[in-house]
């Protein structure tokens, strides 16, 4: 898989506070990226994002719920897209969610590993 960039993302249902508090501790700032989504910038370079999940549930790790983490892995073009898929499922990963619109400039699919860990594989525009 030819991966152009790697994000950490963390899922929250607060993505103001969650993003906010990232960015302080880091020393960073907070863009907006849509209703559903903000990134964390520190130093030019673009660290973490915070996707909104309405219903999450704060881990009580490590004797309850378990953490909620996932990476994100961002490829050019749906060209891209294929063959980080092939790879993937290749690998003994499954398809979670298919993208809603491979015509789109950028999108999303989501992806477990063989334990049943999520991750997404992202597509951007060639730049």
């Amino acid at each position: 898989m030819d991966v152009k960039h790697r994000m950490i993302v963390f899922d929250a249902a607060d993505i103001d506070a969650e993003s906010a508090f990232w960015a302080g501790l880091l020393g960073g700032t907070v863009v907006e990226d849509g209703t559903r989504w903000r990134n964390i910038w520190v130093d030019g370079e673009w660290q973490l994002g915070v996707q909104l999940a309405p219903d999450h549930v704060q881990p009580e790790w490590p004797d309850g719920t378990p953490q909620q983490v996932h990476f994100d892995f961002y490829v050019v073009g749906t060209e891209g897209l294929d063959a980080a898929d092939d790879e993937v499922i290749g690998l003994g990963g499954r398809l979670l969610k298919a993208a809603d619109d491979r015509t789109a400039a950028r999108g999303v699919q989501t992806y477990a590993d063989p334990a049943g860990h999520p991750f997404c594989v992202c597509w951007l525009p060639a730049e």
